[in-house]
């Protein structure tokens, strides 16, 4: 065996990475060629090394722009000068500064003159100047005489409110003038001369004021005088012969007028809630209720008029009202005094004395409405007051009244009842047993919601429609849902099982459609007040039906037409809920299940084109409103007329199932004799033909022909009425026409008939052409255009031969722009990624400093902790 190779020790290999990295990093092979100066936007070719030299660079680079930049992003600490010509070398440094010493001088001289109110500017009060406004020469108001204005004396102004100058500057001046004969005048005498003087000036002001006054009155005497000549007055036998002539009222008066006596409106009496006339109608039927129950068990039961009313014992007894006028007249007639009523004459006198009267004070009103307004209201107060003592005077004498109100109310009802007795007999034995009879044979007014499908059966049975209606409506009275919690649930229920009642109703022989007809407005009544569960009902039975059908027709492959109680549920549908909404829960798969039946039941027997034509009006009631086309009922139609056409060779038409253009059942509506059409007279198709139809001779089943032919003419009628717009371009209607015209001529037609005829026939010729049918285009279409592709030979991969200069310059500038435009990306991506190195650096750096705190923190802590420690140890020992 050889020998085991050596181990190196950990010195060599540290000895040979050292001679390996010495010798890669041999500065002789470093290749630099120095550039003498640099050109802006030229690259440099000169930077030639080691791989990791242009590397090193770009990373300098990139710190002293990019990470610069993104250092100083969102900062705001630069140093902006903005003083006044610093970025314009156009000015001179001596010009800046003098433009900058002149707009500080007027930066500071706005400051100082920004409150300056006394230059150049004239301050002003509404108008008048304040320098003139402070010379207080308002005029002054004298307390005792309001009407004198004017200013005081001078003297008195001078003396009062000039310290006495005035006073001083008399004393001397008399002095001077006087000599020294006269002695001076007190201070209290110069006083009371002022005073003596200025009542003086108020006399006088009084004697000028009433004097001024009689002048005034005697003018106003003379002017009076004066007036009566120039007013021309016609004589009183004249103004006595001619009618005074009045002004006619303009529009506006007579509307004023109209508007004064108009009446007001009255105050009517509150609204009821409809808990609360739920409640008043259940009191109502129990109180009847509770009546004849009484009368059943023989009771005498007093009339609502003779029952006794409470009578408060404040009640003054005073509130009746006379229906007749009796007041007596006294006349004197043939020497004797006649004491009666008021004759006749005396009534029209009065009346028209009243009318004069009225017309005397409307023509009052237009001259004295002012005079009149005051004294109704000086009546009106008088009234106030009278009404004020009145009522004070009776609380005096009914002030003890309520202490035997009570003893006086039952001994006022006790004397009642016995003259009630008294005034009114005992009934008899027979009669008490009639009016126990009669009750008996009542209906009660109280009935208790049925809790199942039988009780309803019950509470109904015997009843007459009209007296079931009644049982019913006095049912949801009884238990409106307001009146207790569970009321709710129980008329939903009813809701159901009136709905299973009238489907029971008509399955009878013979159905009870005068039954369904009368309890009809009680199920509406029901589903206003519970709409989920009347729809939820509704939808269960028309679901149910529509499986049925299914499950009939994927066992037998065809499928009967609906029974009559099925067409009367459709026919509540369409009285319960609205046809015309684009979409309902209810009503749209009502409309489905009638589209269907149409389509997929077939046509077998004079009993199933009753039944179809049935389901065709309840079609043409469901859209009637909303005049949606419905397919399936235009189709049956076309088929029931077919099915009255004699001679099926050469149609012209389409017979669409569930019709058949020939065969067994393909002439129902043939009639076997021409001549039966003369018998028949015009009549409506009966709904129990559709349950059970009996036609023992001919002449009936050619009667009942005639009828559904009848039927079918007026739905076509009806249809074209509702489809005008369709008329024209749907096929559909042009079959009618073909039938109409060549198929069932009008001549073998009864009366009625031809004129139905006659008018569809005239409804779909004159109908306007609105749309024009779709046909196919004859001609074929234009193919697409083809270009030749152009074949350029290669002969080197990549390289192009025979392209021209312009080709050749486009196609290099697209290579530079490719290469330029990859190089921006290389560019940005390093870019991109040196940034992201740096927010790295920064979240690590900033990580790192955080834990070297927290270190630092609970290291301080810990020496804390042992400290106190170690104090503890030391006061324990």
């Amino acid at each position: 065996m050889g020998k085991a190779p050596k181990k190196r020790s950990l010195a060599d290999k540290v000895r040979k990475t050292k001679t390996s990295a010495e010798i890669k990093n041999n500065p002789f092979e470093v290749k630099i060629n120095r550039k003498k100066f640099e050109v802006l936007g030229r690259k440099s070719k000169h930077d030639v090394g080691l791989p990791g030299v242009s590397r090193s660079k770009a990373i300098n680079k990139r710190k002293e722009t990019l990470l610069k930049e993104y250092k100083l992003k969102n900062k705001s600490n630069k140093l902006i000068d903005r003083r006044f010509g610093e970025y314009d070398t156009k000015m001179a440094p001596e010009d800046k500064i003098l433009k900058r010493f002149a707009m500080e001088r007027q930066r500071v001289h706005d400051k100082k003159d920004m409150y300056n109110l006394n230059e150049e500017e004239e301050l002003t009060h509404y108008g008048q100047s304040l320098a003139e406004m402070e010379k207080f020469n308002d005029l002054v108001n004298s307390d005792d005489e309001a009407e004198e204005k004017g200013l005081l004396s001078a003297e008195l102004t001078a003396s009062h409110f000039g310290g006495g100058g005035l006073l001083r500057k008399k004393t001397s001046g008399d002095q001077q003038e006087e000599g020294g004969s006269q002695r001076a005048k007190s201070r209290q005498e110069l006083i009371e001369e002022l005073i003596q003087k200025s009542k003086q000036e108020k006399r006088e002001r009084q004697v000028q004021k009433e004097e001024a006054q009689e002048l005034t009155e005697k003018l106003d005497q003379d002017w009076k005088s004066i007036q009566t000549l120039m007013v021309k007055k016609t004589p009183k036998a004249e103004s006595a012969d001619k009618p005074e002539e009045r002004p006619k009222p303009e529009a506006y008066d007579m509307m004023v007028r109209e508007l004064v006596y108009e009446m007001r409106a009255q105050p009517s009496e509150k609204m009821k809630t409809p808990e609360e006339l739920a409640r008043e109608a259940r009191e109502k039927l129990q109180k009847l209720e509770a009546d004849r129950l009484r009368r059943m068990m023989g009771e005498e039961v007093r009339e609502s008029s003779q029952s006794q009313i409470h009578m408060s014992a404040d009640d003054l007894n005073d509130g009746f009202i006379l229906d007749k006028e009796d007041k007596m007249m006294l006349s004197y007639q043939d020497g004797k005094w006649n004491i009666g009523e008021k004759s006749e004459e005396g009534e029209e006198e009065e009346e028209e004395g009243d009318e004069e009267g009225e017309s005397g004070e409307e023509g009052e009103e237009d001259d004295d409405d002012g005079e009149e307004s005051g004294a109704e209201e000086e009546d009106e107060e008088e009234e106030d007051t009278e009404d004020e003592g009145g009522s004070g005077e009776e609380d005096e004498e009914d002030g003890h009244s309520d202490l035997e109100s009570e003893h006086e109310s039952e001994d006022e009802e006790q004397k009642q009842e016995d003259e009630d007795a008294i005034a009114k007999p005992s009934l008899s034995i027979e009669e008490l047993k009639a009016q126990q009879e009669a009750a008996k044979a009542e209906l009660p007014y109280t009935f208790t919601a049925p809790e199942c499908y039988n009780d309803l059966k019950t509470l109904l049975h015997g009843h007459s429609p009209d007296n079931q209606r009644i049982i019913l409506a006095r049912t949801q009275k009884c238990n409106h849902p307001s009146l207790a919690a569970g009321n709710k649930l129980k008329l939903q229920k009813l809701f159901g099982f009136l709905l299973e009642y009238l489907g029971e109703v008509a399955t009878r022989s013979p159905p009870e459609l005068t039954t369904v007809d009368k309890l009809i407005p009680e199920l509406y009544t029901l589903c206003q007040m519970f709409p989920d569960a009347a729809c939820k009902a509704m939808q269960g039975i028309i679901g149910d039906a529509a499986h049925s059908m299914e499950e009939v027709l994927e066992v037998n492959g065809h499928a009967g037409f609906p029974t009559l109680d099925m067409l009367v549920y459709l026919k509540v549908t369409a009285l319960l809920f609205p046809t015309s909404d684009f979409r309902h829960p209810v009503t749209t798969p009502a409309l489905l299940y009638i589209s269907q039946t149409l389509t997929k039941c077939p046509v077998r027997s004079l009993q199933d084109v009753t039944s179809g034509l049935a389901l065709c009006c309840l079609a043409v009631e469901y859209v009637s409103f909303s005049k949606r086309f419905l397919p399936e009922l235009i189709n049956f139609l076309a088929g029931t007329l077919h099915l009255a056409v004699q001679d099926k060779t050469s149609l012209g038409y389409t017979v669409v199932p569930p019709f058949r253009p020939t065969g067994k059942c393909s002439d129902l509506l043939v009639l076997s004799d021409s001549e039966s059409s003369k018998s028949w007279s015009k009549k409506s198709l009966p709904l129990s033909a559709t349950k059970h139809l009996e036609l023992k001779t001919d002449l009936d089943k050619d009667h009942h022909r005639l009828t559904c032919l009848s039927t079918c003419l007026d739905l076509l009628k009806r249809c074209c009425l509702l489809y005008k717009d369709l008329l024209s371009f749907n096929p559909i209607f042009q079959t009618f026409r073909t039938l109409l015209s060549n198929r069932i001529p009008a001549h073998t037609l009864p009366g009625p008939l031809q004129e139905l005829h006659s008018e569809i026939l005239e409804i779909i010729s004159s109908a306007p052409v609105t749309h024009n049918p779709l046909v196919l285009e004859k001609k074929k279409p234009i193919p697409l255009k083809l270009l030749t592709p152009k074949i350029v030979e290669v002969l080197d991969y990549g390289k192009k031969r025979g392209s021209t200069r312009e080709e050749r310059e486009k196609e290099r500038l697209k290579h530079k722009y490719k290469k330029e435009f990859k190089g921006a990306l290389r560019e940005i991506r390093k870019d991109t990624r040196f940034l992201a190195r740096e927010k790295l650096n920064e979240v690590m750096n900033r990580d790192a400093d955080r834990k070297r705190k927290v270190k630092e923190l609970f290291g301080s802590l810990a020496t804390q902790e042992g400290e106190w420690k170690a104090l503890k140890r030391r006061k324990k020992k």
